[in-house]
């Protein structure tokens, strides 16, 4: 099956990107949470509309993305979140909390879709998540849920 992907799903590509992929994928997890579309005549149109967002969205070269990557991984951040007895968490730390997070601790602005968790945070103390600059350069980020 091919589609055009409206937004970036990991592992398969970005926004604007054809692929081919498995009929069952797209037709029940692609399609239906609109990540992507059938590629037809009139659809290669809005690709090039989707590639130019992107283009503006997307960090401009390599060294850029090194340089933010570099100040991330000098950044102390803290997320402040609610907790109870033992440190678990009244919820948990989303990528928007740590995208905030980073934020106010002085960094740059991140999109929230960029950051990866390694699983639910729901304790508190240091965790390490992912930060995917570029697709070529990938930065770690030691953050400090800290109760509120």
């Amino acid at each position: 099956m091919k589609l055009i992907l409206t937004q970036e799903v990991t592992g398969l590509g970005s926004s604007g990107d054809t692929v081919e992929v498995k009929g069952g994928y797209g037709r029940n997890y692609l399609l239906p949470r609109g990540l992507a579309i059938q590629a037809t005549r009139g659809a290669e149109k809005q690709v090039e509309s989707l590639r130019r967002a992107r283009a503006a969205r997307d960090v401009r070269s390599h060294e850029e993305a090194q340089a933010l990557a570099g100040q991330l991984s000098g950044l102390t951040v803290r997320v402040p979140a609610r907790a109870g007895e033992g440190g678990r968490l009244f919820g948990r730390v989303t990528t928007a909390d740590v995208a905030a997070a980073v934020t106010a601790a002085g960094g740059p602005e991140l999109d929230r879709r960029r950051i990866e968790l390694p699983s639910s945070i729901k304790t508190t103390g240091e965790h390490t998540v992912t930060v995917r600059v570029h697709p070529e350069v990938v930065s770690r980020l030691t953050i400090e849920v800290v109760p509120s």
